[in-house]
């Protein structure tokens, strides 16, 4: 499968030079040679055992030793991932740190859905930095070197049990999309929304 995207790279003749080795196994580049990197989607696959001999923390500790020493001092590295879990994201972190970079996690539109995007900012050596503040966070209160994580979701008090997608509330909002689509929906009455009882 990689041999393909480094086929098509030249195909259409890209510049620059192309490598093709396995994360795992470290940066195959001299120390200092790079200012800033950049990954999107790739550091949460060190973290699947595909082989018999992969055992994930070795993997993502060489691969951020050997990318430490690639980067020169105060350079940074930024990871767009998708961990499966708190504890995977946990495991990635954790070995970071343990490898001597220092920075943390930063979140795009945490309580979206569809948007929610993660960083993971890393900075090696140089000056002590501030993480970035993520997209979508405005009015939050958490602080800017934190980000709250958790694989449960929060339930949301001023509710009081109910499912937001059976409240009143919810269904008026619906309405009013599908009919700036130009979708036929039943008029709004005092019934719309109320609970039915047990019985008819």
């Amino acid at each position: 499968m990689f041999l393909k995207f480094v086929d098509v790279a030249v195909d259409k003749e890209s510049e620059g030079d192309l490598v093709l080795s396995d994360m795992g196994e470290g940066m195959p580049f001299k120390a200092g040679t790079f200012d800033a990197v950049i990954s999107i989607s790739a550091l949460q696959w060190l973290c699947n055992a595909d082989k018999k001999y992969h055992h994930p923390p070795k993997r993502l500790f060489q691969f951020f030793t050997t990318l430490y020493a690639c980067l020169c001092r105060g350079g940074k590295a930024v990871f767009q991932l998708y961990p499966e879990n708190s504890q995977q994201l946990e495991l990635i972190t954790q070995q970071a740190m343990k490898a001597g970079f220092t920075g943390g996690l930063v979140v795009d539109f945490p309580n979206s859905t569809k948007a929610k995007k993660m960083f993971l900012c890393l900075f090696a050596g140089g000056q002590p930095q501030q993480l970035p503040k993520g997209l979508g966070t405005e009015g939050s209160n958490t602080s800017q070197n934190q980000v709250a994580y958790s694989d449960k979701r929060q339930n949301f008090k001023q509710l009081r049990g109910k499912n937001p997608k059976k409240s009143r509330d919810w269904i008026l909002e619906k309405k009013e999309r599908r009919r700036r689509q130009g979708k036929e929906c039943r008029p709004d009455t005092k019934y719309t929304g109320r609970k039915r009882k047990a019985q008819f």
